[in-house]
């Protein structure tokens, strides 16, 4: 997973740099989603991964998927990405293109797990205070674990708030026995 990480991230960086010149960010978001789940298809996969498998017919089955996605630019880059052997890496290069997009909007995507389901107006004054501390605009998605018997855990890139009633009386628990 780290060594994904980090063979897409200059690939995403560059994916990111070039739309963003460009003022076409939207395109490339939908044209990597799309060819992220090409990419992570069982089927293409093995495509990808087969040496007989000529570059124009990989090309060709993206471009029938991306449609009028894959401009010039585009294949281009999927075709720097296959001449390296780096399809197989399309998720983590999309997933890696949204992070950067979310920081260049000022945006940070949160994940909230909770003991119980939230309403919309508990959702929307933690959404405010998340606003306030993290100083963005907030993406949340919301789960819920009923083991946490209360509260929430907020995850928002390596950061992580536990505000649990099982996190702290895991934490009592490390105290106790010091």
């Amino acid at each position: 997973m780290l060594a994904e990480t980090t063979l897409a991230r200059p690939y995403a960086r560059a994916a990111f740099d070039l739309a963003d010149k460009a003022g076409t960010v939207d395109h490339w978001s939908e044209a990597l989603g799309l060819a992220a789940n090409v990419a992570a298809d069982p089927e293409a996969a093995a495509l990808i991964g087969n040496p007989r498998v000529d570059g124009d017919r990989l090309l060709s089955l993206f471009g029938d998927v991306l449609g009028e996605r894959m401009d010039k630019a585009v294949r281009g880059f999927l075709n720097v990405l296959m001449h390296y052997r780096r399809l197989p890496l399309l998720p983590e290069v999309a997933v890696q293109f949204e992070a950067l997009r979310r920081a260049s909007e000022d945006r940070v995507r949160v994940r909230v797990t909770s003991a119980v389901e939230m309403d919309d107006e508990q959702r929307e004054k933690l959404a405010a205070r998340l606003k306030q501390r993290f100083g963005s605009e907030i993406d949340m998605e919301t789960e819920v674990d009923a083991d946490l018997i209360g509260g929430v855990i907020v995850r928002a890139g390596d950061k992580v708030i536990d505000a649990s009633v099982r996190g702290r009386l895991q934490q009592l628990g490390r105290q106790l026995v010091r």
